[in-house]
């Protein structure tokens, strides 16, 4: 696939395109559960969670970098992407909307090849950082 960006138009600061999930809800995290084989009882047994002494189940941490992830495949396209890093801050829980977002910090050239690098972050209502992280990817 090739490349949905075009390295010379592309500027330090640009913003990539903003991904929201209205409502985060349980069934979100047991459909990812059965798609990762993460079933840590974490993210779908409320009776475990309560004896834990935590309020509810909450969000695996891959599923919301993976939603984190559609801002750079919406961005550059899915066989663009040659990095990802994230770092988890907070949990996601039932109920959340959730602001993926990300902006261009610079723009190198590797190996022959032309990257558009940024930051990323997932953002909860109230503001929260629940998910940092950076990328490169491959432009045109």
């Amino acid at each position: 696939m090739a490349a949905k960006i075009k390295y010379d138009a592309v500027k330090a600061g640009d913003a990539i395109p903003t991904v929201t999930i209205d409502h985060v809800s349980r069934p979100d995290f047991v459909r990812y559960a059965g798609a990762s084989g993460d079933f840590v009882p974490l993210h779908y047994d409320q009776t475990f969670v309560e004896a834990a002494g935590i309020p509810t189940v909450f969000a695996q941490g891959m599923w919301t970098a993976g939603c984190l992830s559609r801002c750079l495949t919406d961005y550059a396209g899915a066989g663009q992407v040659r990095r990802f890093k994230v770092r988890f801050a907070r949990q996601v829980w039932p109920g959340d909307t959730l602001t993926c977002r990300g902006k261009v910090t610079g723009k190198s050239e590797k190996r022959g090849e032309k990257l558009v690098e940024g930051e990323l972050e997932v953002v909860n209502q109230k503001g929260e950082t629940a998910v940092k992280g950076n990328f490169a990817v491959a432009a045109a």
